[in-house]
């Protein structure tokens, strides 16, 4: 199709119009050939007016929202300002790239602990310790479950309803760092007090929204905090980092994993060891192996999406290294200008965000191929990057928390080049979400931001985070994570 858009008449013949050249890496709401040639289109249209017509293009049933991107840019004027703000001729054939939109996503619920919540994860029917376990027909909707851990070295199993239906029968010994569903019966912990721990699960329902959370398994082997973990369940495979400068791994099956080290066992003085009421009960196994190689604090660590036996790791040493579990060895280092907190593989792309102290993420490309370290650069936090989450609907969707009091919603598809056009290409996020315990009140100064700790964007459940606010708060888009 080639043409104007609309016939003109003598209300019209004056409006000026572009020629535009619609694209899209959404397979499933590519246009039909007929439709994919340049069109001609008012110059005063805006995203709405575009959107409806991509709609009438693709003969939608029901309208789907779109947001349309030019050069890096969501359009947010009529397409006659954005032509004059950014110097391009109307004469000229205009590429614009359609999404479909995000959803500002809405708060809909706080869970309230009294301490800092530094840990979270979701049990859904889309989340992987479902999936992983064929959990079929799934967790139905509205009986998911969101895993908390705190300061006080408690872990929490809340309902959608905002109530506690478990707390772990003890305590870590310090506050809990990172925790996550193993399965829909099994979760694992890991904490400042060094050590990591598998517990049993069990629902009862026959008695109301009564759970137990009991530990089974305690693994010894790190020296220093275990900040971050990463859990693989057909493999029974955990990872850990630490700050002792190692990344372990461990077995999940008791019966695979080795002795503990005795040196690093607790003494039987050790106060707040007495407070478990059946202390032998608990089995004490030991890692399979530490890999060393990092020279700062390992702040995160992730199995690579499409192969388990390849892992990530980011550093305080500026670092992302790559891992090869079978031979336990390293195989790649990505040196970056900036200490590294976290990261998350984009699964689709090839590549691993990687939160940093210097308030940005960069996306990383690990490829051995690769000729730049920095493949785009995320800009906008006032704070720390602290936690990351892939969006489960679009490979291009990344969620993140900073100590800054916020999560920003980011789309990389929206790239721009760098600050003087020096540098990775950069993205501006979608959305921001502030924290509702900071609604109304006064802005806080620099420093005494509420701290996100963590962050994970489900299919079911929607944005979920938690922090220094001693909340864990859902956001989610009004029909979901995307409009339908």
């Amino acid at each position: 199709m080639s043409g104007d858009l609309e016939q003109p008449g003598p209300a019209q013949e004056q409006t000026s119009k572009i020629r535009i050249q619609f694209i899209t890496r959404d397979t499933d709401h590519e246009l039909p050939a007929e439709a994919s040639a340049p069109i001609l289109v008012a110059t005063k249209f805006r995203r709405y007016a575009l959107s409806t017509l991509i709609n009438t293009l693709l003969d939608t049933p029901t309208p789907v929202p779109f947001e349309f991107l030019i050069l890096g840019q969501f359009l947010r004027t009529s397409i006659e300002d954005f032509l004059t703000a950014n110097g391009i001729s109307a004469e000229t054939t205009l590429t614009v790239e359609y999404v479909r939109a995000l959803i500002p996503p809405l708060h809909v619920a706080s869970f309230e602990h009294d301490s800092w919540v530094s840990a979270i994860d979701v049990l859904s029917g889309s989340s992987p310790a479902s999936i992983w376990t064929n959990n079929s027909p799934g967790v139905p909707s509205g009986q998911e479950k969101i895993l908390s851990g705190s300061d006080d070295g408690l872990l929490r199993i809340w309902n959608m309803s905002s109530e506690v239906e478990a707390i772990s029968s003890v305590s870590h010994n310090n506050h809990i760092t990172n925790a996550k569903f193993l399965s829909p019966t099994r979760v694992v912990s890991a904490s400042f007090d060094r050590t990591i721990r598998l517990w049993k699960y069990e629902s009862m329902p026959d008695f109301g929204p009564t759970s137990t959370l009991t530990p089974s398994v305690e693994l010894y082997g790190h020296k220093a905090s275990v900040d971050s973990i990463a859990v693989h369940a057909p493999s029974s495979r955990l990872l850990s980092a630490s700050q002792d400068h190692t990344v372990g791994i461990w077995s999940s099956k008791k019966t695979d994993a080795p002795p503990a080290p005795q040196s690093l066992l607790p003494s039987s003085s050790n106060k707040r060891r007495k407070l478990n009421p059946n202390p032998n009960s608990v089995s004490q196994r030991g890692s399979l192996a530490l890999m060393t190689g990092h020279t700062a604090s390992v702040t995160s660590v992730s199995f690579a999406p499409n192969d388990p036996t390849v892992a990530y790791s980011s550093s305080l040493d500026h670092t992302l290294r790559t891992w090869d579990l079978a031979t336990r060895t390293l195989v790649d280092t990505r040196t970056t200008a900036h200490a590294l907190s976290c990261l998350t593989p984009l699964q689709d792309l090839g590549l691993v965000a990687t939160g940093t102290d210097a308030r940005s993420i960069i996306l990383i490309d690990p490829r051995a191929s690769a000729t730049a370290v920095s493949a785009l650069t995320l800009r906008g936090h006032t704070g720390t990057v602290w936690a990351l989450s892939t969006d489960p609907s679009s490979a291009y969707g990344l969620a993140s928390g900073a100590l800054d009091s916020t999560v920003r919603i980011w789309d990389v598809r929206a790239a721009r080049p760098g600050s003087g056009g020096i540098g990775a290409p950069e993205v501006e996020c979608v959305y921001t979400i502030e924290r509702e315990s900071g609604r109304g009140r006064k802005k806080p100064v620099r420093g005494d931001e509420v701290k996100v700790f963590g962050i994970v964007w489900d299919g079911e459940v929607g944005v979920v985070s938690a922090g220094s606010d001693k909340r864990v708060q859902v956001n989610r888009s009004p029909q979901g994570v995307r409009d339908s």
